[in-house]
Order: structure tokens, then C-alpha cells, then sequence
């Protein structure tokens, strides 16, 4: 059962990445933190749901812990989405400027500001998705706590390379 859910997570994670990446390669412009529409975003949330849920293989007394955690993963989804939103709206209103003048107009201490916002964002919304998590975690047997690390960990990995890839653009970038 657990090459099955490592195969599954391989093949969501590698159709992920193709989908992202044949959105980069039909874009001209210049490149953005988003590149997958609403829909694919959803359809991509949904997936992700939906591999954890039938990982997990829950038991109808766990299905009832399950709306919780559901929710807070689509929470953190829609916040990210929100997040990704004003990085688009703050880098739309420099596409006109030079380097040069962005350069002159940067601000540090408002960049730092937005940093400050949306880290404190993304840890609001990791406490809710463990206090989500928790009650329904404490009811996992050993298997599905197992299956449950393993598609951690190929989260992490992604969301690491993903991590990488902004780094380097923003190099790119600046």
C-alpha cells in the first residue's frame, strides 16, 4: 500500500510541476510568482485533499475529524492565493519603471513590512492547520501515521525545490 501512495504523490507532484512549467513556457512576459489559474489552483488543492484523504485510508470514527483539516488546508490555500495576489499587484505597479528608477524608488523598510505580513500570515495559518490536524492525528494507527509522514516529506521536498526556484528568479531579478 505505501508504494502505492508514493507512487500516487510522485505522480501528483510531477503533474504539478508540468502543469507550472507549461504555463512558465506559454508566457512570454516576464516571469511570475503565479503561474497556474484559478482553476488549475483549485483543481491542484482538491488533488492534494484527496491524496491525503485516500492515503490515509480513514475509518468512519476519523471521517467525522476529517471537515476540520479539510478546511484549514483550503484556507491556507485561498490565503496563499491572496498573498501571491499582492506580490502581483506590488511587482504590476514597477513594470513600468526602469531598474534604474526601481532601484531609486525601492523602499526596505516597507518591503520589510510585507515580509513581516505574510510570514506572520503563513504562521497563523500553519497553527490552524495543526490544531486542525491534531485531534484527528491522535486517532491514526502506526500505518497511517507512516503514510502520513511519507506524503509530508514529498511536500517538503517540493515545496523546498519550489522555495529554490523563487530564490533563483528573484536573483534573476534584482
Amino acid at each position: 500500500m505505501l508504494k502505492i501512495v508514493v507512487a500516487g504523490t510522485t505522480a501528483l507532484f510531477l503533474t504539478a510541476s508540468s502543469i507550472a512549467n507549461a504555463q512558465n513556457a506559454q508566457t512570454s512576459a516576464p516571469a511570475s510568482p503565479e503561474r497556474l489559474n484559478a482553476t488549475d489552483r483549485n483543481n491542484l488543492t482538491d488533488m492534494r485533499i484527496d491524496l491525503v484523504k485516500a492515503a490515509l485510508q480513514l475509518t468512519p470514527d476519523q471521517e467525522k475529524l476529517w471537515p476540520p483539516v479539510e478546511s484549514a488546508i483550503r484556507a491556507r490555500a485561498e490565503d496563499r492565493k491572496a498573498r501571491i495576489a499582492k506580490i502581483q499587484e506590488t511587482v504590476g505597479r514597477r513594470a513600468d519603471e526602469s531598474r534604474v528608477e526601481a532601484m531609486r524608488n525601492r523602499d526596505p523598510i516597507a518591503f520589510l513590512q510585507r515580509r513581516s505580513e505574510a510570514l506572520a500570515q503563513r504562521s497563523a495559518d500553519l497553527d490552524k492547520l495543526a490544531e486542525a490536524w491534531q485531534p484527528l492525528y491522535k486517532t491514526l494507527g502506526q500505518e497511517q501515521r507512516q503514510r502520513l509522514a511519507a506524503l509530508a516529506i514529498f511536500v517538503l521536498h517540493d515545496m523546498s525545490e519550489a522555495v529554490d526556484r523563487r530564490r533563483a528568479l528573484s536573483e534573476d531579478e534584482d
